[in-house]
């Protein structure tokens, strides 16, 4: 288990995610990239519990997700399966189980206060923190993704299925873009990654 988290979280991080991993039995898979998650937990029909991780992820997204998916398993022990998701004991276990990494031995100092803020009260992904979205990218290696609040208004981009859409203005949180397809209008999560054309 060792070798393999070395490739994937920050050294310094091991010991503690060893710990944490041996103490529950968890099964951890590497998996390729999936656009729609970056990990998951579930409970095998066999009893054993298992957590996957995007192998596409950058060392510090690769951690948060990491502990996001104990954190499920945690509270799942604590509380039960008739828990939310992502609902007060799953941020509890979530906040408990980080504030041991949150710290500079781990992650460099200016994702430090982001990271501080972000688990004042955690949601159900770090993407839909525009900051720390756009903070930890900046570790991600290079390629010709954008986010769709970094899309000029007026411009189309493209999503991974290939669908085209023009964006349009921002609404409270999210943007408006319109389908060039269909003319269709959808709401898009700022941090939502897109290709430019």
């Amino acid at each position: 288990m060792q070798n393999m988290l070395e490739q994937y979280i920050p050294e310094t991080a091991i010991p503690k995610v060893l710990e944490l991993l041996a103490h529950d039995h968890l099964v951890v898979l590497v998996k390729n990239e999936r656009k729609t998650r970056h990990g998951d937990y579930k409970r095998l029909p066999n009893g054993k519990h298992q957590i996957t991780v995007n192998s596409n992820l950058n060392v510090y997204r690769f951690l948060i997700t990491l502990i996001h998916e104990i954190a499920h398993f945690e509270a799942y022990n604590e509380y039960g399966r008739f828990i939310k998701p992502h609902g007060v004991e799953w941020k509890h276990s979530f906040q408990r189980l980080m504030l041991p990494f949150l710290n500079p031995h781990i992650f460099p100092n200016e994702l430090l206060p982001l990271l501080a803020k972000h688990f004042k009260n955690p949601k159900a992904s770090s993407d839909t923190d525009t900051q720390l979205a756009l903070a930890l990218k900046q570790f991600d290696e290079t390629n010709d993704k954008f986010y769709v609040f970094e899309v000029p208004i007026g411009r189309s981009f493209k999503l991974y299925n290939g669908r085209i859409f023009l964006k349009g203005e921002q609404r409270r949180k999210r943007f408006e873009c319109v389908e060039v397809k269909t003319g269709k209008l959808y709401l898009f999560n700022p941090n939502a990654e897109v290709e430019l054309l």
